[in-house]
């Protein structure tokens, strides 16, 4: 009873994943757009040509890929690291230090396919004291036609 109970779990936080993915791929529903341009307003963001100078030369930044699993390894940018928009929040920690002893002034560069979860992440770090957070408004597609470096 117990591997059925973890089997349905597994299938249901991956189908919600999916889900999540789908929505950002696809067109939003007007309340997540709307969060996603107020959040807009309040985060700092770049584009690509700013995105790329950080990609060549990070220095101390830490770039996130916000994208789920299987679209970070389907393709991602050089030096990036997977944390899905979702984690965000339990998983920063094992990339700046536990949360009494985080360096909150880390630059930290925040990617996705389009902008958006890179968008609500920014917000999200900020609300956990980050304050020097990045939302790249960029689509990745783009980023990959105009010849920029790319992993897949």
């Amino acid at each position: 009873m117990k591997k059925v109970a973890t089997f349905f779990l597994s299938v249901m936080v991956g189908a919600s994943l999916s889900l999540s993915s789908f929505a950002f791929s696809q067109g939003l529903p007007p309340a997540l757009k709307q969060k996603v341009n107020a959040a807009q307003k309040h985060v700092r963001t770049i584009g690509m040509d700013e995105y790329r100078t950080f990609v060549e030369n990070p220095g101390s930044a830490l770039i996130v890929d916000v994208r789920e699993p299987q679209e970070f390894s389907a393709g991602h940018v050089p030096g990036a690291i997977n944390i899905p928009r979702g984690l965000i929040k339990s998983q920063i920690w094992n990339y700046v230090g536990s949360p009494d002893q985080a360096d909150k002034e880390r630059p930290i560069i925040l990617q996705c396919q389009s902008g958006k979860r890179a968008t609500l992440a920014s917000q999200t770090l900020q609300e956990l004291g980050f304050t020097h957070t990045t939302a790249v408004i960029m689509n990745l597609d783009d980023w990959q036609k105009a010849g920029n470096p790319f992993v897949k």
